[in-house]
């Protein structure tokens, strides 16, 4: 009879994973019975090897020393060879394993081999956008607004030269102001997105893992440690430039808004808050300069030069050194949960009317920003060609005009000779300009109205009449000659004829 074992495919021969109650005999070794790979089970735990009623033992299989004994199906019914591959047990799937952290690397070990062209997406097409539109208007800002701080810098101004004057600078400058709150009501969004409907975890907060790996960088690169610091997706570096560009915005918003709406802020804070938030302003920025030329610029290009705001990718060596335990993640499944699509769409329908709400909000704050109220710091109009100015005399009073040549014959009416007078003597002061004392002598109705004393000409009463009283008291800047006061108080008497 052929040994049951000759009809099971080498890939389905029981391994030793299969659990002790179902253990299959492998292969008999000599005509002892003795099987490779089979346990032993003492005495008293032998199993029968097959449920028959009447013979007791299996078909091919000789009869075990008593300290020995196998297991086999208990299905008598099915061929041998069928019968032996439903004993043969299915092996539960298991759970992923947890992965574990990468160890750390001695200086001078031979590091893990990395995939030559293997590559892994570490920033989208959305998020190297933002990275370049805020970049942009950070440069715009620094340059603008450095070139103001040190206006007297020969440097500052040449380029104030170069943008049109200062003028240009400034708008310039709160244009770049404005596409970078912009930026940051779009970072909300996707920030918002990536934590509320696809559950990322906030990887970008900082922990004591953090405080860890900077004291452990800081040893390293001192020479009092051989190992470097193994960190995930965004390592203590980035998580500092990161909060640093959230706390300089909020800064230079506030202080910018200050000094942009100088008025408004003056009617809650006191005067010398408008010079504070003008200092704050301007040394944040060189802080901020600063920290991007010596830290950003040398960890992104120096030390190493990081394509992936260009492209999108890490190589497998730059994950290797930079980021061993996202790498981990990646490798193990892990790095990303995926979500269900009905779970994405209900949450969708929660957070869109819920960002454009906090959106128009935050753009109505903007336009508010930009738009509340004429400054003292508008720009200064072009020059504009004006006429002299000419300073009053010192006296009260105009220099009385030179007295004229004598009007020859009588002046019998307003228009044979009497407003001519007037003309000459009286207009220079008691005009529709200026009318001093409320009297106006430049046409014959004002001169009968008189001024403030009263009726300037009483027809045919010279004696009460403003005009001849004044003359006739003297020292008035006007004064008329004793015989021009004659031909008018002549005519008042007369009736003051107007023809």
């Amino acid at each position: 009879m052929s040994d049951p074992m000759d009809h099971i495919p080498p890939e389905e021969t029981p391994q030793e994973t299969t659990p002790p109650e179902q253990a299959m005999p492998s292969e008999p070794v000599e005509e002892t019975g003795e099987v490779e790979g089979v346990r032993e089970t003492p005495p008293e735990e032998v199993i029968p090897a097959e449920a028959a009623e009447e013979t007791g033992e299996p078909e091919g299989i000789t009869e075990a020393p008593p300290e020995t004994t196998w297991e086999t199906p208990v299905e008598p019914e099915l061929p041998e060879a069928v019968a032996i591959e439903a004993a043969a047990p299915e092996i539960p799937p298991q759970p992923t394993p947890a992965p574990e952290a990468v160890p750390e690397v001695e200086s001078g070990a031979p590091e893990p081999e990395a995939h030559p062209s293997r590559r892994y997406l570490r920033f989208d097409l959305a998020s190297r956008i933002e990275h370049w539109v805020f970049m942009a208007s950070f440069t715009t800002l620094a340059i603008t607004g450095l070139v103001q701080k040190f206006a007297q810098n020969p440097v500052s101004t040449g380029i104030v030269r170069a943008l049109g004057g200062i003028e240009n600078t400034r708008t310039i400058h709160h244009f770049a102001a404005i596409l970078t709150l912009l930026s940051v009501v779009y970072h909300i969004g996707a920030l918002g997105y990536k934590l509320y409907v696809r559950r990322d975890r906030p990887i970008m907060l900082p922990g004591m893992m953090d405080v860890k790996n900077a004291l452990q960088a800081l040893k390293y690169n001192f020479g009092l440690s051989k190992t470097r610091p193994q960190q995930g997706r965004y390592g203590y570096e980035e998580k500092m430039e990161y909060w640093a560009v959230v706390w300089g915005t909020i800064v230079m918003a506030i202080t910018g808004f200050m000094m942009w709406n100088p008025i408004a802020t003056t009617k809650i804070l006191p005067g010398e808050a408008i010079p504070a938030a003008k200092a704050a302003h301007g040394w944040e920025a060189v802080l901020a300069v600063a920290a991007i030329i010596l830290w950003h610029f040398y960890n992104v290009l120096v030390r190493t030069f990081n394509k992936s705001m260009f492209n999108g990718y890490l190589d497998e060596h730059q994950m290797l050194e930079d980021h061993p335990l996202e790498l981990a993640d990646i490798k193990a499944g892990v790095a990303r949960t995926p979500t269900k699509p009905e779970i994405l769409r209900r949450r969708l329908r929660v957070f869109i009317p819920t960002y454009l709400v906090v959106a128009i909000a935050l753009l109505v704050g903007i336009y508010f920003f930009v738009a509340y109220e004429e400054t003292a710091i508008a720009y200064v109009p072009p020059a504009e060609q004006v006429e002299i100015f000419v300073p009053l005399t010192p006296t009260p009073l105009p220099t009385p005009v030179p007295t004229s040549t004598p009007i020859p014959g009588g002046l019998t009416s307003w228009e044979g000779g009497i407003q001519n007078l007037f003309q000459t003597r009286c207009v220079i002061c008691h005009n529709p300009a200026g009318k001093i004392g409320g009297l106006d002598l430049s046409t014959y109705e004002s001169a009968l109205a008189g001024g403030n004393l009263g009726a300037g000409i009483i027809p045919g009463d010279a004696d009460n009449s403003q005009i001849i009283i004044i003359q006739a008291a003297g020292g008035h800047p006007g004064q008329l000659s004793p015989d021009e006061l004659a031909q008018i108080r002549e005519w008042i008497a007369n009736g003051a004829p107007q023809r």
